[in-house]
C-alpha cells in the first residue's frame, strides 16, 4: 500500500524580525526544514506570521528573504499546495505572493478536512469580542485607502515604521507572560475553541499567533494545537491520516 503524504503546519517565523541576530541564518533554518519535509509533504499551510513585516508595493517587494520564496517557489512547482496564512504582522499580502510563487492565500480562517478529520484552521489573532482594540487596528490596517495612503511612503522609510512598530509590540507582549501558556481557563483560543464546539463538531484546531507550543485535548474527540513559533522553539505539526503530532526542528 502507497504510503500516505503527510500534511505538515508552521506559523510565527517572523522573518526579517528586529530582534533576531543573524537574519541569514534564521531564514536558511526556516528553509531548511521545508527542503526536509519536500519529499512527503501532501500539503503545507504556513499559518501566520511568516514575515515579521510585509507589503507589496505595487514594483517593490521588501529586501530579503530570497532562499525563503525561492523553496516557495519549488515547492508549488513540484505540485505540493502551499497554503499562507496572513497573520497580523504581515497583513499586506496582495498579488504577489499568490502569483509569483504560486501559494494559496488565507485571510480569514480556514475549514478544511483532510484525511477524514475536520480541521479548523487560523492564525489566531482578532477571533474572540474581547479583541476590540486589534480589531479597530487591524480595520485600519485592511482600509484600501489606509493601503493607498502607505503605498506611496518611501519603502525605506515604510520599513523603518514597520520595524519600529514590530519593536514596541515585541517589547509590550512578546518578553511578558502572554508569551507563556496561561491555563486552559486563561486562553482565549481554547475558550473560542470550546465554543465553536457547540456549534458545529472539529477534530482539530491549529493556531499560530500565541508562540506557545501545546497539544491539548478539548470536548470529547477534539484537540487544539499552538504551533509554538520559529524564534525560539523552532515547532512544527505533521498529520499523517493516523497520527497528529507536533515536533521540533532538528529533535
Amino acid at each position: 500500500m502507497e504510503q500516505k503524504k503527510k500534511i505538515y503546519f508552521a506559523s510565527d517565523a517572523h522573518l526579517g524580525a528586529p530582534n533576531i541576530s543573524d537574519h541569514r541564518e534564521h531564514e536558511k533554518r526556516f528553509v531548511a526544514w521545508l527542503d526536509r519535509i519536500k519529499n512527503d509533504a501532501g500539503e503545507v499551510y504556513l499559518m501566520g506570521d511568516i514575515f515579521d513585516f510585509w507589503f507589496e508595493y505595487r514594483h517593490v517587494i521588501p529586501r530579503g528573504y530570497t532562499r525563503f520564496i525561492g523553496k516557495l517557489c519549488e515547492l508549488t512547482d513540484g505540485g505540493i499546495p502551499v497554503h499562507f496564512f496572513t497573520g497580523n504582522h504581515d497583513i499586506w499580502v496582495f498579488d504577489y505572493l499568490p502569483q509569483e510563487t504560486g501559494v494559496i492565500v488565507h485571510k480569514e480562517p480556514y475549514i478544511t478536512t483532510l484525511y477524514g478529520k475536520k480541521f479548523f484552521l487560523a492564525h489566531g489573532d482578532g477571533l474572540t469580542p474581547d479583541e476590540k482594540a486589534y480589531k479597530r487596528l487591524k480595520a485600519v490596517f485592511t482600509n484600501k485607502t489606509a493601503q493607498w495612503l502607505f503605498r506611496w511612503v518611501h519603502p525605506d522609510l515604510g520599513v523603518a515604521m514597520a520595524r519600529f512598530w514590530s519593536r514596541k509590540s515585541r517589547e509590550n507582549n512578546q518578553d511578558s507572560e502572554k508569551a507563556t501558556f496561561q491555563g486552559e481557563e486563561g486562553e482565549w483560543l481554547i475558550q473560542f475553541s470550546k465554543k465553536k464546539l457547540q456549534q458545529e463538531h472539529f477534530d482539530f484546531f491549529i493556531y499560530g499567533h500565541r508562540h506557545v507550543a501545546i497539544d491539548l485535548p478539548v470536548g470529547t474527540h477534539s484537540r487544539v494545537c499552538y504551533l509554538g513559533d520559529w524564534v525560539k522553539l523552532y515547532t512544527y505539526a505533521v498529520w499523517d491520516g493516523e497520527t497528529f503530532e507536533l515536533k521540533r526542528f532538528g529533535h
